[in-house]
């Protein structure tokens, strides 16, 4: 079978070596792929993005399955463009993406159906925003309503800083459309946990468990960034807990969808912040698979992807169980210098670790320096594009020997600017051992 995977970044990477392993896979397209996608066996990039010409391409090449990686072509409505025309994708219509497009409408979902959240309101006026802000005190959390490439979130210590996201947003525009709304919510206290199932619109699989790091700086300093790092399983997630999250959280998301009419049919991504007691509250939903979690629990499946994701497109989940390695696996986040607020381009990576069974490096924001070397050659015709570049990502009998496996190979790694955290697994290995 043909596969075409939809995405440039580490994810969509990701997917597509794994995809590519599957015997049952004859060739992987990437629309539009990376210096990494471009050097997988079996797998080819396109120099295609538009709705109309990925319908086109699947249609006269004879793609048997197509998977969506990013939130922006979900939201935009991709998988209903194939759907409409006969085309297998495994993805989420418009209207089910809006759980990620809008805050606002996941809030108001979350509230209606009895699902644990934050307490928020949501504002188009910045003076009823400073007002209930001033109101609330702080900590307190600000959030652009669309989708801002994972940089929409503001976790304010104080209400200055509250007021002064407030402003960026609404009357400087900082987001664009984006942040023409803002969600205002307590702030919620614990750790945090990324927990991943495939729907078909009747049954859910879960995933392997994972936790990412959001903070650019060690010990979880500076910036929110779309991801730093991560590692699965996350041990806070212990067997009571995914219990608990499966009956009080995904089950209820579902069985909402379907109520209020709606077919949920690819991945969802439920951000949960677990307190000191073990209770988990939503803290937003994503429409797909995470980046960098995607990476590690990728590397842990053991069982055939292709056969997890046909059996959900054709409404058959419950005869599916995947397999996972014992293992855990953790991937760190290389950047670009200046992430994230002004990401370097254009460096070359002068040298990259080779891959082992037990080592992968997944590129996100990078791209070939020649369209004629393209899938071939060495390191130094890969050059950055983007401010998350690679994500290194080992396996090892715990966590402490997969984060060491992953450092030494990043030893390996040589771009100018190349920034990445040192602690990347730390809250598992202080809290979980």
């Amino acid at each position: 079978m043909k596969v075409l995977v939809v995405g440039s970044g580490g994810r969509e990477h990701a997917l597509a070596w794994k995809l590519a392993s599957s015997e049952r896979v004859s060739q992987v397209y990437v629309a539009p792929g990376n210096a990494g996608t471009a050097r997988e066996p079996k797998v080819t990039n396109l120099a295609i993005e538009s709705p109309d010409a990925l319908c086109d391409f699947a249609q006269t090449e004879g793609i048997g399955l197509t998977v969506v990686g990013p939130e922006a072509p979900l939201a935009h409505g991709l998988v209903d463009r194939f759907e409409a025309r006969g085309l297998r994708i495994f993805g989420p219509t418009r209207a089910a993406a809006q759980l990620e497009s809008s805050k606002d409408f996941a809030k108001q979902f979350l509230v209606r159906h009895g699902i644990p959240t934050a307490r928020h309101a949501t504002f188009s006026d910045p003076v009823a925003a400073h007002a209930y802000v001033t109101e609330n005190g702080a900590p307190i959390v600000i959030k652009a309503d669309g989708l801002a490439a994972g940089k929409g979130v503001v976790v304010a210590a104080d209400e200055a800083s509250a007021h002064q996201a407030i402003d960026s947003m609404l009357v400087d525009s900082a987001f664009g459309a984006a942040g023409a709304r803002v969600v205002i919510e307590e702030c919620l206290i614990g750790e945090e946990a990324s927990f991943i199932v495939v729907c078909d619109g009747e049954q859910v699989v879960p995933l392997a468990t994972s936790q990412d790091h959001k903070r650019l700086f060690d010990r979880d300093q500076g910036p929110n960034t779309g991801g730093m790092g991560a590692y699965s399983p996350a041990p806070v997630v212990d067997d009571g807990l995914h219990a608990r999250v499966m009956r009080d959280i995904i089950r209820p998301t579902l069985e909402g969808l379907r109520a209020d009419g709606i077919r949920y049919r690819g991945f969802l991504y439920a951000g949960l912040m677990i307190d000191s007691t073990g209770e988990a509250k939503v803290l937003e939903f994503n429409c797909r698979l995470g980046d960098p979690e995607t990476q590690p629990i990728m590397m842990r499946l053991q069982s055939d992807l292709l056969d997890l994701l046909e059996a959900a497109v054709e409404g058959h989940l419950e005869q599916t169980t995947p397999r996972w390695d014992s293992r855990p696996a953790l991937g760190v986040v290389i950047a670009a210098g200046g992430y994230p607020e002004s990401p370097r381009q254009g460096d070359p990576i002068r040298a990259l670790p080779a891959n082992t069974a037990d080592l992968h490096v997944f590129h996100a924001g990078t791209a070939m320096a020649s369209a004629a070397v393209a899938g071939e050659g060495s390191e130094a015709q890969c050059v950055t594009r983007g401010g998350r570049v690679l994500c290194v990502t080992a396996l090892g009998d715990d966590l402490a020997s997969a984060g060491r496996r992953a450092y030494a190979a990043i030893g390996e790694v040589a771009f100018e600017g190349m920034q990445f955290r040192t602690d990347i697994g730390h809250r598992a290995l202080q809290h979980h051992g």
